[in-house]
């Protein structure tokens, strides 16, 4: 059985490749994203920037020849902008402004890398997320809980940010940044496991 790594410092993820029942260790990639260029497709640019982390992730553990790499990013697409992580406060006032009562694509790009043949499998999920009417106070509000600043789009939707969701179309935990089942898909199509 291969030993999985997952490139990725983000708390969420680990805790969904918790529930789906997997051992993994974390090696967190360097990756720099700079590299991949936002004036690619989001579809495109997730793979991308989902990839790079792998590889970069890879490189410090080629001498093991058992590892599978899992890697995923996630962004916030809002009338056809790339929403990062804010800079700061009145950058995440200038986010969820943009997407209060609208509906905007979160997409996530996940790779799972072997490093024994190098085999590669690359995906992605988009999920429609439709936000409420939102007020300055409120916005002020939410961005002074301090949960904005590290999220993509600023907003958490598995914290109190699932306050200013209306609705969903599409993978929830693709939303909360790792799109569980079709990685569970992935896995057990291409790399030969048997999660359930």
């Amino acid at each position: 059985m291969s030993e999985i790594i997952l490139a990725s410092a983000s708390p969420r993820r680990r805790e969904l490749l918790n529930n789906m029942g997997l051992s993994f260790s974390v090696v967190v990639s360097d990756a720099d994203e700079s590299e991949v260029s936002q004036d690619a497709p989001p579809h495109i640019y997730v793979q991308e920037l989902a990839l790079i982390k792998a590889a970069a992730a890879a490189k410090k553990v080629l001498s093991n020849k058992e590892a599978l790499i899992i890697s995923a990013d996630t962004i916030v697409v809002n009338a056809g902008k790339i929403l990062g992580k804010p800079a700061g406060k009145e950058d995440a006032y200038r986010m969820l402004k943009s997407l209060s009562g609208k509906t905007h694509q979160v997409y996530t790009g996940y790779c799972v890398m072997s490093i024994a043949n190098a085999y590669t499998v690359c995906g992605r999920e988009c999920t429609g997320v439709r936000f409420r009417e939102l007020s300055d106070d409120k916005i002020y509000r939410y961005i002074e809980t301090g949960e904005p600043m590290d999220k993509a789009g600023a907003y958490g939707i598995q914290g109190l940010g699932a306050m200013l969701v209306e609705g969903i179309n599409g993978d929830y935990f693709n939303v909360v940044g790792l799109p569980v089942s079709a990685l569970a898909r992935t896995l057990e199509n291409d790399f030969g496991f048997r999660l359930i």
